[in-house]
């Protein structure tokens, strides 16, 4: 950093890290130049199954919260392997777990006895909306999901995009659906949701919308250090609404 201060700041917005199998020196990297600015790192759906030197790895993000793909919990689930997830997530020390239905369909009472049962030993991370591009589910239904999952005991609700923003809150096109995250906001404690976001675009729409200190997910380890300066005005996207309440610079 410069050796002067420009009096750029701000507290809160966590920075959920989608990883697709990067190696361990590769995070060594990564976490090198922008490690502070990584709140949660998540190894990608089924990735940590097929990893070799896993452990190498998570001794690598260690500091870091890591939790594995909802979608790889979906495997376990329909493979009925549940206990035998736990005591493996256990044994890597893995303390949260992402719990979804975006692929396979979880009845609603199972999915909220599943994440009744995991919040007693981890930290859980459900997930709202398919990953089918033409499933469309209505605004109402959204908020009554992501309640009911926070009522039962998980910590955060992640809303789903894919990590191309292609389905969930985009339309296939990439569209987001601004009504819908707008309906949802509107029910939901900002603090209580994480928005994937794996465009520059829509990272950029969302701290427009809600401020720097919203959370956002899906986001590729390349992309952390430009997502922070989306958050902190320092990129031409935001630089007016963060840093100059919306007005336009100054003439030089």
């Amino acid at each position: 950093m410069p050796d002067f201060d420009i009096g750029v700041v701000r507290d809160g917005g966590l920075t959920h890290v989608l990883d697709k199998g990067l190696g361990p020196r590769g995070w060594e990297d990564v976490l090198e130049v922008s490690g502070d600015h990584i709140d949660i790192v998540k190894l990608g759906w089924g990735t940590a199954y097929v990893t070799q030197n896993l452990r190498r790895k998570l001794d690598v993000l260690k500091g870091k919260p890591v939790v594995i793909g909802g979608t790889f919990f979906e495997v376990v689930y329909v493979r009925d392997k549940l206990d035998e997830y736990k005591k493996w997530l256990q044994e890597l020390g893995i303390a949260h777990v992402e719990i979804s239905d975006g692929t396979v369909e979880i009845p609603r009472e199972r999915k909220l006895e599943l994440i009744q049962d995991f919040a007693r030993d981890f930290t859980v991370l459900s997930e709202v909306g398919s990953k089918d591009s033409e499933v469309v589910f209505a605004p109402y239904e959204w908020v009554e999901w992501i309640k009911e999952e926070l009522d039962a005991g998980a910590w955060k609700v992640i809303t789903e995009s894919r990590e191309g923003g292609t389905a969930g809150i985009f339309r296939p096109s990439g569209e987001m659906r601004t009504g819908l995250v707008d309906e949802i906001a509107h029910s939901i404690d900002f603090h209580d949701l994480i928005w994937e976001a794996p465009t520059k675009a829509s990272q950029a729409w969302f701290i427009k919308h809600f401020g720097p200190e919203v959370n956002l997910g899906n986001i590729p380890p390349d992309e952390v250090i430009p997502l922070e300066t989306l958050r902190l005005g320092l990129r031409g996207d935001t630089l007016k609404e963060v840093l100059l309440g919306g007005e336009p610079a100054p003439a030089s």
